[in-house]
C-alpha cells in the first residue's frame, strides 16, 4: 500500500440536528489527523431501509486522502461516533445519533472480523449510491467490475426514496 489513500465514507444520521451531526462527524474525521476531505456529494433526505419505522436519514458522501491503514480509519470512525454520542445499536439498521462506513479503500477487497471493504450492501442502497455518484460516477466496484452509476441505474425507481436537501 502506497503512503496515501482514496477512501469514499458515506455519512448518515436520523437522531437529533441530523445535518449538524453529519457535518460535525465529517469535520472530525479529518480533526483527528492523517486525513483530508478532497471531495462531498450533496445532501439527501433518505428513507430508512431494513428497520423501516423510523424518521428519515440525512445522508451524504465524502472522498477522503487518508495515511492510514483501514483499521486505524475504522477505529478513527468509531472514536468519531462514540464521540458524537452514538452507543451501541440496540435494533440492526435502527435509529442513530451518526454512521459513517468506509465503502471503498482505494481499491482494496478486504473481508475480515471487524471490516469488510468494499461495504457488503453498499451495491444495495440508493442512498449511498446516490451520493458517491454526485462525486464520481465511474468509481468501479472492485468485486462487481460495474461503476457507480450502473449500480444505480439498477435498483428498483421506487424503492428507497433519495430527495435532495434543500
Amino acid at each position: 500500500m502506497s503512503d496515501r489513500h482514496i477512501v469514499y465514507i458515506s455519512v448518515g444520521s436520523n437522531l437529533g440536528d441530523r445535518l449538524q451531526n453529519c457535518r460535525q462527524g465529517i469535520i472530525a474525521l479529518t480533526r483527528c489527523g492523517g486525513s483530508r476531505i478532497l471531495a462531498q456529494s450533496r445532501i439527501y433526505m433518505t428513507e430508512p431501509v431494513d428497520y423501516e419505522d423510523q424518521d428519515w436519514f440525512i445522508n451524504m458522501a465524502v472522498k477522503l486522502e487518508t495515511t492510514k491503514d483501514p483499521f486505524e480509519l475504522l477505529d478513527t470512525i468509531k472514536s468519531v461516533q462514540r464521540a458524537a454520542g452514538r452507543k451501541r445499536d440496540k435494533i440492526r439498521f435502527g435509529p442513530r445519533v451518526l454512521d459513517l462506513d468506509i465503502i471503498f479503500f482505494d481499491d482494496l477487497v478486504l473481508d475480515s472480523d471487524r471490516l469488510v471493504v468494499p461495504h457488503p450492501r453498499m451495491h444495495q442502497r440508493r442512498f449511498v449510491l446516490k451520493p458517491i455518484c454526485d462525486i464520481d460516477p465511474t468509481i468501479i466496484h472492485p468485486i462487481f467490475k460495474k461503476d457507480m452509476q450502473s449500480l444505480l441505474d439498477g435498483l428498483g425507481k421506487d424503492e428507497q426514496r433519495v430527495i435532495e436537501y434543500q
